[in-house]
């Protein structure tokens, strides 16, 4: 299903989304923290850090301190990988899942006002 967007239409659907989350969501998350959510709960299979880091593109150590930030925020938590005990799996909650719901709406409500 391909949606053709003017630039000027895609800026306002991202913006009315975000303005949205920051009137009204205390969580204040940031981009990176936000991308690394959204690949958590798209991925068929709990994520690890490595992975992560490599689909953003981005070090370790930066994965780990978003992880950080969303594990205390209660959206993501981590898990023992019980076929390699060195490796930690990043999985899904139910208020992560609750918050990329409420996200992906007001995405919607931003494209129909933008239209």
């Amino acid at each position: 299903m391909a949606v053709t967007l003017t630039t000027d239409q895609a800026l306002d659907i991202l913006s009315g989304a975000i303005r949205g989350l920051v009137r009204d969501d205390p969580r204040d998350l940031t981009q990176r923290q936000l991308a690394l959510l959204i690949l958590v709960y798209r991925a068929q299979a709990p994520a690890t850090v490595r992975g992560l880091a490599a689909e953003l593109g981005i070090g370790k150590p930066a994965i780990t301190r978003a992880v950080d930030r969303l594990e205390g925020l209660e959206l993501v938590r981590r898990m023992v990988d019980i076929r390699d005990k060195r490796s930690v799996l990043i999985g899904r909650t139910v208020a992560g899942a609750v918050y990329l719901r409420d996200l992906s709406e007001r995405v919607v409500i931003a494209a129909a006002a933008a239209r």
